[in-house]
């Protein structure tokens, strides 16, 4: 069992129980599945820049990366429907929780000025969205090998009803919120 996992049973529930004073223990959120996406603008031109960034993903996550395809087509960025222009892992289990584990504690402090994370980036249903300007501060990524610095979107699903009580479940896997 992951080290964040055991930390969730054997603490957090606990620590949420005494907060919000549930009476259920299904009443308790937890997380539910990280969705790591990765647009890729430049793919219309040239396929070999999404096959880096699935190859980046793969590394990043652990586990194979599914291509995004345009679901309709926009003239202005000369893309048309179908056409692969990005591509995202939804993580679930024991990775979703190794991920969280590694993002939390390994990458974000190697983000360059980190000041922490943005404390409103919820969606009001208790899901947490950030996104991540480079892919370099994991440390799976050799810097020598990138092609290009791409950013990605990192979206925490928890079955928490509102958005505080997301707010404290990820503040008691050590998210490092901005005060």
């Amino acid at each position: 069992m992951s080290r964040l996992r055991e930390q969730y049973e054997n603490e957090i529930k606990d620590a949420m129980i005494k907060k919000f004073g549930y009476k259920n223990a299904m009443e308790i959120p937890k997380l539910d599945k990280i969705v790591v996406n990765m647009g890729v603008g430049e793919a219309k031109e040239n396929a070999k820049v999404l096959e880096a960034a699935v190859k980046d993903m793969e590394a990043i996550t652990g586990q194979k990366a599914v291509t995004t395809k345009a679901k309709n087509a926009i003239a202005n960025f000369k893309i048309r429907e179908g056409m692969p222009i990005g591509c995202k892992v939804t993580l679930r289990g024991e990775k979703m929780y190794e991920f969280a584990d590694r993002l939390i504690n390994l990458a974000l402090p190697r983000v360059r000025d980190f000041r922490g994370v943005n404390p409103n980036a919820f969606d009001g249903r208790g899901n947490y969205a950030l996104g991540i300007k480079e892919q370099i501060i994991f440390p799976e990524i050799e810097y020598d090998k990138v092609d290009k610095v791409r950013g990605m979107d990192i979206i925490f699903v928890t079955t928490a009803k509102t958005d505080e009580e997301a707010r404290e479940l990820l503040a008691q896997f050590n998210m490092p919120f901005a005060k």
